[in-house]
């Protein structure tokens, strides 16, 4: 299996029939949250997401950390959204493979939060085309170095993108981020499991050695380019 879809084709397609990211459900009376996420330097989104979900979306991203900046009703959530994606000049969305490839070499948490605060402070400062009916929140930076497990990522030698029937991947987990396990192999090897790969597979204490058959692997060069 070489997909990354968490879903199969036909519940990712009742999903998206009641998707606010297609914009099908623009009468939804839930409150929303407008957010600020940070995965690295220079890699930092905007986006909306339920009140009633907290950080799940968060964390599901993989976002390092992250504050809230305003709540409301949808339509005007998606109109912030809009706003700050703009005025703020950062992108809808950004590959994993980004994030992945940052967070072996990730600033200290003060660094994190200052980055943070400083985009906060710019979007707070936006004059016109703030919607009414969207509160503004203030900056409460929250950290998911410590849920993450991010101390114990200092490299990542090879990420697993697939599996064949059969497949076989043991080691010991030492961090998980958004879908990612990270993995140290008996041989001391640092692996990356893309989780998306693994739905509908069964989850097994390993017996013996991993034999690594059936297991598509994409080594990680030691000293990473330019990601930009």
């Amino acid at each position: 299996m070489r997909g990354t879809r968490a879903q199969c084709a036909e519940c990712a397609g009742i999903d998206r029939a009641r998707s606010v990211a297609a914009d099908t459900m623009a009468d939804d009376p839930r409150p929303y949250h407008v957010y600020l996420a940070w995965f690295g330097d220079g890699l930092v989104k905007v986006g909306i997401t339920g009140v009633g979900r907290g950080n799940a979306r968060l964390l599901e991203q993989g976002a390092v950390c992250f504050t809230w900046l305003g709540r409301g009703p949808l339509m005007a959530a998606r109109r912030a959204e809009e706003l700050l994606r703009v005025a703020l000049g950062v992108p809808d969305r950004i590959p994993y493979e980004k994030k992945r490839g940052v967070r072996a070499v990730l600033p200290g948490a003060d660094a994190r939060r200052a980055e943070v605060e400083r985009a906060h402070a710019v979007a707070s400062g936006l004059g016109g085309g703030w919607p009414e009916s969207l509160e503004p929140l203030p900056c409460r930076v929250v950290d998911h170095g410590e849920v993450f497990g991010l101390r114990a990522i200092d490299r990542v030698d090879a990420v697993v993108s697939g599996l064949a029937e059969g497949a076989l991947v043991a080691g010991t987990v030492t961090a998980a981020a958004g879908p990612d396990l990270h993995l140290v192999e008996p041989g001391g090897r640092r692996l990356v499991v893309d989780t998306r790969v693994m739905a509908g597979w069964p989850l097994e204490r390993a017996a013996g050695d991993a034999s690594g058959e059936g297991v598509v692997v994409r080594e990680v060069p030691a000293v990473q380019g330019g990601l930009f």
